[in-house]
């Protein structure tokens, strides 16, 4: 997610769980009968105080000496090609999205900014803009590193912006606490995940629905196109988000520090310019 809105922390347990459950179903019954819609906040705050305590466990170990440093860091090609800015970047803080769930403790979130194209803003109106007006929508995602496609989808919808007061209250309030139900899948969206060797993979998030052009299995080299950024899942812009992990399923994954070769790993609204790594010819 961009920097205007980052992703929901994960709350696990089948406690939080069974409290967000029972919140759907009391909206759905506030609706189509006559029932108190202010009982809907009592699961709503269960949910709060119990994300509270998981938070706070996990906010203690965040608090330790940061580890990962420039020299631990994995050096990789840049994912993308052309004049991007950075949000939501490990340079900052760590985790870079206020969660170390889905394995995200060093994502960075980038969204394009190329010269003489303004990227829309944030504000009351229009209360949500479509995909083709961001200009990151439709940009190539590149492989950062030769590796295997091991996880690769991009059936979900590409939603509109989220991109104005009323619509991120709509987002926070309703579609990212659903989405977290579905659990990883859904609050990534549309990706593609690859396996760089020694434990690492990379994933990337919120893929262009019908733009991947590889699938499990399949070789690529660095450089190679694998698909094209979009805005599904957990999203309120098109904008590629990008992190390196030491397991293939985000659900068990911990974050793994990264730098991009040649640029580093930009801070937060820093804008960059990548010129990407030509794909090496097929059997090179």
């Amino acid at each position: 997610m961009t920097s205007r809105s980052q992703s929901l922390r994960k709350i696990s347990g089948p406690a939080a769980r069974v409290c967000l459950l029972v919140y759907v179903v009391m909206v759905v019954a506030s609706f189509v009968a006559d029932f108190p819609y202010w009982w809907t906040w009592i699961p709503l705050g269960l949910w709060v105080l119990i994300g509270f305590g998981v938070n706070r466990r996990t906010a203690r170990a965040d608090e330790g000496p940061v580890t990962g440093s420039a020299a631990e860091a994995v050096e990789i090609a840049v994912p993308v090609t052309g004049r991007w800015k950075a949000l939501n970047s490990p340079a900052d803080k760590v985790p870079s999205h206020g969660t170390r769930a889905y394995g995200q403790a060093y994502a960075i979130d980038i969204a394009a900014e190329p010269d003489g194209v303004a990227r829309p803003g944030f504000g009351w109106w229009p209360l949500a803009r479509r995909s083709e007006a961001f200009p990151a929508f439709g940009a190539e995602l590149l492989a950062v590193a030769d590796a295997t496609v091991v996880r690769a989808e991009d059936g979900q919808r590409d939603h509109l912006s989220r991109t104005s007061w009323l619509a991120l209250l709509y987002f926070f309030v309703v579609e990212a606490i659903v989405r977290s139900l579905g659990g990883a899948r859904r609050v990534i969206g549309n990706h593609v995940i690859l396996d760089l060797g020694e434990g690492t993979y990379a994933l990337y998030a919120h893929v262009q629905r019908g733009s991947l052009t590889v699938r499990p299995g399949d070789r690529v080299r660095t450089g190679q196109t694998l698909g094209r950024c979009g805005n599904s899942g957990n999203s309120t812009e098109p904008h590629v988000h990008f992190q390196l992990m030491d397991a293939a399923d985000p659900d068990s994954a911990n974050g793994t520090p990264f730098t991009w070769r040649g640029i580093g790993v930009p801070r937060n609204g820093e804008t960059f310019e990548a010129a990407g790594t030509p794909a090496a010819a097929p059997g090179a």
